[in-house]
């Protein structure tokens, strides 16, 4: 089985359930258990999530969310065309943050890595990030 589906939001926090809730309807196609949309609709959340705060910290944007079932895998990129990261590396480590000490965990990444098979970050400073993730649907 192959299929896959392609959504633009404006990088607004109230679009991010709705994101979420997108990639879980596409995503229950390949009988999923309940413990795995948890981890996609959590990954997702957090990616969403990202792009929306760090990516857009003070200006107007879009975040493109892509999904693509092939076989029993699911892959999903989140996209933005931010600010980006100067340094993935630092940006991946858990509790690195570069929103305020009062809002954020810094475990966004760190969050995705658990409950995705895969992860990658795409990033370049002053035109976006893609986060990249693929789930393996054991069913």
């Amino acid at each position: 089985m192959e299929n896959y589906m392609k959504l633009e939001i404006p990088a607004k926090s109230c679009n991010e359930a709705f994101a979420r809730a997108a990639v879980a309807a596409f995503s229950v196609q390949l009988d999923l258990s309940v413990e795995e949309l948890a981890d996609i609709k959590t990954a997702v959340s957090e990616a969403v999530t990202n792009s929306i705060v760090h990516g857009y910290p003070d200006m107007k944007g879009t975040v493109k969310i892509t999904c693509r079932i092939i076989e029993n895998i699911l892959e999903i990129e989140v996209t933005d065309c931010g600010i980006g990261i100067e340094n993935i590396g630092q940006a991946m480590q858990p509790l690195f943050t570069t929103g305020s000490e009062n809002e954020r965990s810094g475990m966004g990444f760190t969050v995705m890595q658990t409950f995705m098979d895969e992860l990658a970050v795409e990033s370049e400073p002053g035109v976006g990030t893609t986060v990249k993730m693929k789930k393996r649907i054991r069913g």
